[in-house]
């Protein structure tokens, strides 16, 4: 068997992974399926979020890069929630509002927005941990604090095959 470019193998396993999950999925956000594939919905998010950065610049308030970003999502035909409350069951105990999510796209994916001057590691763990809470399997958080929208994204998976979890015939 010839082997697969890793990324186009890696899409091809998320994809089927997606496929799987939208039929069983248990989350308690989930309405109707997402009508794309999670690498599509990805795609748009971060071309409409470097767009904006182009667009407004760096250092406005998160909540004005969530109104636009939201706004510019749904002129792309996306389904998008702002502010969602993400409820959360600890021994027994329910919040109904564990967290909110910044933004909630095809009820698929989270979307983390930060307007800070560098990068945190607590982010991408913080939104791994909404992720895994919320019964989701992936998300970005996306910082337009920076020079470049490029140096602000970060994709968080939980869930989905992962590039050393991938079979033998997927090759890095």
């Amino acid at each position: 068997m010839k082997p697969i470019n890793s990324r186009r193998g890696a899409e091809r396993a998320e994809e089927k992974a997606w496929q799987a999950s939208v039929s069983t999925s248990s989350s308690p956000l989930r309405v109707p399926a997402a009508t794309m594939p999670p690498n599509e919905i990805t795609r748009q998010i971060v071309d409409a979020a470097y767009h904006l950065h182009v667009s407004l610049g760096p250092g406005l308030l998160e909540t004005v890069y969530e109104v636009a970003l939201a706004h510019e999502l749904q002129k792309r035909g996306l389904r998008v929630r702002r502010q969602v409350a993400i409820p959360i069951e600890y021994d027994g105990l329910k919040f109904d509002e564990g967290f909110r999510a910044d933004l909630l796209v095809e009820e698929f994916v989270i979307v983390e927005l930060k307007s800070v001057e560098k990068n945190h590691p607590v982010h991408p763990k913080q939104l791994r941990t909404h992720l895994v809470l919320a019964r989701l399997q992936l998300g970005l958080v996306l910082n337009f604090g920076l020079e470049t929208m490029k140096d602000g994204i970060t994709r968080v998976v939980n869930g989905l095959p992962e590039p050393s979890r991938l079979p033998k015939e997927f090759t890095l």
